[in-house]
């Protein structure tokens, strides 16, 4: 595979890492239209396990089957796809090498009942990810939650495995829990915190939301204001949660969250791509529009990342 020397330049913060795990990095980094670019826009689809299937699915009945998924992320040009276990089964043999895979390994459901304390169960394996050639694994924390430590050693467990079978490792890190307000879930502060936490509990690529001007911890409030963090533009906001994944040594993709309008997409793209962000990790904002209106939407936020729109 040649490498791109952008590439080349990310894959060398990674000093740890063996030989196998930087080709899977590669492998996602030089896949599609952004390759080489040190941009990413992957598709996710854990939503059916999230929130259930119609409320995943009903608005394009498409994407019920799981071919469409695979399809639409190869189409676009789309660095990879991630999806649960049984998903990417689903497709396994059809699109093996077509796309970079990252197994999502564990997962919530909207029918839990515990909110102060949420958490997720592992339901798959880096022996699963192996047998379906995956180039990554992918984990969710809660930073904030009551459940939040013990989710921490499942990561640190499961992560030392793929790293040692020269897998690639997504954490997603979704604040919630715990004494967090709603508005707490998505602040400046916790974000950032957020995201320094993924890195330093070993990610290789982290996956937060986009950041809100809010600050929810009194005592971190009292900092970002004494030291004038720059809080007001979400390109400013974005920078800082670079800076804090290592000064940027660490890639950074963010979460396209709820479905909206196409032009807050755009406008958030274009403030991740300002802020120094590595892309956007999109999914109801793409596979619940139907699959033209969705492939448009794809190639203009492609477009932004190359700083063509």
């Amino acid at each position: 595979m040649k490498i791109s020397q952008t590439v080349h330049k990310i894959l060398d913060a990674y000093e740890s890492d063996n030989a196998g795990t930087k080709e899977n990095l590669a492998r996602i980094l030089m896949q599609g239209r952004l390759g080489g670019t040190g941009k990413m826009v992957i598709l996710p689809v854990d939503q059916g396990f999230e929130h259930g299937p119609a409320r995943s699915f009903a608005p394009n009945p498409d994407g019920y089957d799981p071919h469409y998924h695979f399809k639409l992320a190869i189409d676009a040009g789309l660095n990879a796809f991630a999806a649960p276990l049984g998903m990417l089964e689903a497709g396994a043999e059809t699109f093996r090498g077509k796309i970079p895979t990252i197994l999502k390994l564990n997962s919530a459901n909207s029918l839990s009942r515990n909110k102060d304390a949420p958490d997720q169960a592992v339901t798959g394996s880096v022996g699963d990810a192996l047998r379906l050639k995956a180039a990554a694994v992918g984990f969710t924390i809660y930073p904030g939650s009551d459940c939040m430590y013990d989710q921490y050693e499942e990561f640190r467990a499961i992560a030392e495995e793929a790293k040692a079978e020269g897998l690639a490792v997504v954490l997603w890190g979704y604040a919630r829990g715990g004494n967090l307000s709603k508005d707490g879930e998505t602040a400046f502060d916790v974000i950032a915190y957020s995201a320094h936490m993924a890195a330093l509990l070993g990610a290789h690529v982290i996956k937060v939301k986009l950041p809100s001007a809010h600050l929810e911890q009194a005592e971190a409030k009292k900092v970002y204001e004494s030291k004038g963090i720059p809080s007001s533009t979400l390109a400013g906001r974005v920078k800082h949660i670079m800076q804090c994944a290592f000064n940027g040594r660490r890639l950074v993709v963010f979460s396209g969250g709820a479905t909206k309008g196409e032009d807050s997409v755009f406008e958030e793209a274009r403030a991740i791509r300002d802020g120094g962000g590595n892309g956007s990790i999109i999914g109801r904002n793409s596979f619940q529009r139907p699959r033209e209106d969705a492939l448009k939407l794809l190639d203009k936020l492609v477009a932004i990342y190359q700083g063509q729109a």
